[in-house]
């Protein structure tokens, strides 16, 4: 994993030159530098950057692949495709989002009455909202104010009751009725963590006894006009085509009946979510089957193969795949504090003026190792530890003696790993193991990577910098929280190797890549930590510009939003330290300065020990 894996999940936008990882796009900027100018101002903690280009290339290459596929099969039907608001709220990916996808009439789909008001108010006038989820009569009511605005709404029924408060409101009202979808339950199952989206079991859709009873029940309400779309959803993250391919076709043949029965209006199959992003980054690690290419000619060429069969008109094809659009356009950029071997470090050593001779031969073999004899000076070291343990144990050699044996084993492995171009053997894969260090992060994992410490979720990482040096060092992440589950730990399945830095004198970045898919959304506050601060990064041909700084909020923010009233908390901090003893006037008035200080600042550490 020279390069991290960039090959495999980066999709060629991002580019190790030289010493660095670059933006690969425009003038090709460099995280490290953007990082840098950001902590010039004063900003610690974990940062993400946000590149809205990366949204725009994921909408764009969806459409293209799409609207190609359409084109080689002759099919009759649109495309089109919303974005789930669920995958990320936050305003400047909202924002990007529909910006981007402005050309192309990119919607919005809603799940929640927030969600709705949300998507009411950013789409692009024209463009598609669907609403799918479990709906009270009030969010009903909000899709045909919705529609009565002039939006153009889809609300997808998951149940036979959501229909009849469809009915009620509209018997009740002369607000405009939404256009009406129905959520299929289907046999058809999918892959993956969320294959459990489908199947009998799913806890959405209508099965075909209550498809044929809500289709009864709206030619009774003379709302059958208002039947547009039929929609289902089989997994996030899908790994396999074929189920995909089954899904269409048990989807295809519903809306292809349904025709048939009379629901002339019927003109849209929503084929969900769940387009698979690359998030490993070991070759032999398993990845999704198929390229969009294939996923979209698939979906193309069986709905018009069923339509074709039936003599039905070809429908549009509507999309709703957000991990897909956003995942790749942020990165979680956060400070190393502290490694967590330090009492192996050369300088610690401590050798006497007449040392045990098997130490002694230890520093000369450290001291003479090259590329050509590293291998066999690391078993003469290896063995030099084994006796010279066995004699600490027997009392030949003191506790200062054990101290530079360890030491200078320590080194040697670290120098012979750095000298060997071939580390394919399981012993020196076993060493790397050994040799693993503790990379304490400036980040909680539960605030920004949910779906690690969930579902063990794998995220790209790697360093900022130091690319052209070899990364020897077996790397577990450990983040600030005060929780064990806080921690990436090491995988020798799928290991990850960082380098070894002196963080006394310089700094030492790593970034984690694409996260912009739901982490923000189910990001926790665990130790309240909370939300980092946020930047977009707008890239020219020759320059960048940093953009929407958002400040990640200050300690007292973060407890008033969890209900705490900030003055009562100050004005008891600030009377205990009134009633308290102090030297001089000006040492209390540092103090209260302090505090002050204290509580506007984020919650992130600032310095380290």
């Amino acid at each position: 994993m020279n390069n991290f894996g960039l090959d495999i999940w980066s999709n060629k936008n991002f580019v190790i030159e030289g010493d660095e990882v670059l933006v690969n796009f425009g003038s090709k900027p460099s995280l490290l530098k953007i990082t840098q100018e950001i902590r010039q101002k004063d900003v610690r903690g974990p940062i993400i950057l946000r590149f809205p280009h990366l949204i725009k290339k994921q909408i764009t290459t969806l459409y293209e692949c799409f609207n190609h596929a359409i084109a080689e099969n002759s099919y009759k039907g649109s495309f089109k495709a919303v974005f789930p608001l669920k995958v990320n709220q936050f305003p400047h990916v909202v924002a990007a989002v529909t910006d981007k996808g402005t050309p192309f009439n990119y919607g919005l789909e809603a799940g929640s009455k927030a969600e709705l008001i949300l998507a009411m108010s950013k789409i692009v006038d024209g463009a598609n909202i669907t609403v799918n989820g479990f709906k009270d009569k009030e969010m009903i009511t909000l899709a045909f104010i919705a529609a009565q605005s002039g939006h153009n709404i889809t609300i997808t029924i998951e149940g036979l009751g959501e229909l009849k408060t469809i009915i009620a409101v509209a018997t009740a009202s002369n607000l405009k009725v939404p256009n009406i979808g129905i959520r299929v339950r289907l046999h058809s199952t999918g892959s993956g963590t969320w294959a459990k989206s489908a199947g009998m079991d799913a806890k959405f859709g209508l099965t075909a006894t209550e498809i044929l009873e809500a289709l009864r029940l709206l030619k009774s309400a003379n709302l059958l006009e208002k039947l547009s779309m039929i929609h289902f959803h089989i997994g996030s993250q899908m790994d396999d085509i074929a189920p995909i391919k089954r899904a269409i076709r048990e989807a295809g043949n519903i809306y292809a009946e349904l025709k048939m029965l009379g629901a002339d209006a019927l003109s849209n199959i929503n084929i969900g979510g769940g387009l698979a992003v690359s998030y490993e980054q070991h070759s032999d690690a398993k990845l999704h089957n198929y390229s969009l290419e294939e996923f979209s000619s698939s979906v193309v060429f069986l709905l018009g193969e069923i339509m074709d069969a039936k003599g039905v008109t070809h429908p549009d094809i509507f999309t709703e795949s957000g991990r897909f659009i956003v995942a790749s356009h942020a990165v979680l950029v956060t400070p190393v504090l502290e490694l967590f071997t330090q009492d192996y470090h050369e300088q610690l050593l401590n050798l006497k003026e007449s040392n045990p001779p098997l130490i002694t031969e230890l520093k000369e073999l450290y001291n003479q190792l090259n590329s050509k004899n590293c291998i066999e000076y690391l078993h003469d070291a290896l063995d030099h530890i084994e006796s010279l343990l066995t004699l600490f144990d027997l009392g030949y050699i003191d506790l200062q003696d054990r101290s530079n044996a360890e030491i200078l084993v320590h080194n040697i492995i670290k120098k012979s790993l750095s000298l060997t171009s071939n580390i394919n053997t399981s012993e020196l894969k076993q060493l790397q193991v050994n040799l693993q260090e503790r990379y304490l992060i400036n980040a909680s994992i539960f605030q920004s990577l949910p779906d690690y410490w969930g579902l063990k979720q794998h995220f790209p990482v790697m360093p900022l910098h130091h690319l052209s040096k070899k990364a020897i060092r077996g790397a577990s992440i450990w983040d600030i929280t005060c929780d064990s589950d806080g921690e990436i730990g090491f995988n020798p399945n799928k290991p990850l190797y960082l380098h070894d830095i002196n963080l006394e004198e310089e700094e030492y970045f790593l970034g984690f890549f694409n996260v912009g898919a739901y982490q923000e959304a189910l990001g926790m506050g665990h130790n309240l930590f909370t939300h980092p601060n946020e930047y977009t990064i707008v890239i020219s041909d020759d320059a960048y510009e940093i953009t929407n700084e958002e400040e990640s909020k200050s300690t007292f923010n973060i407890l008033e939003s969890i209900g705490y009233n900030s003055n009562e908390l100050l004005n008891k901090l600030k009377s205990d330290l009134n009633k308290s003893y102090f030297s001089t006037p000006k040492e209390k008035s540092d103090t209260l300065s302090k505090l002050d200080t204290f509580i506007n600042q984020n919650g992130y550490l600032r310095t380290t020990s």
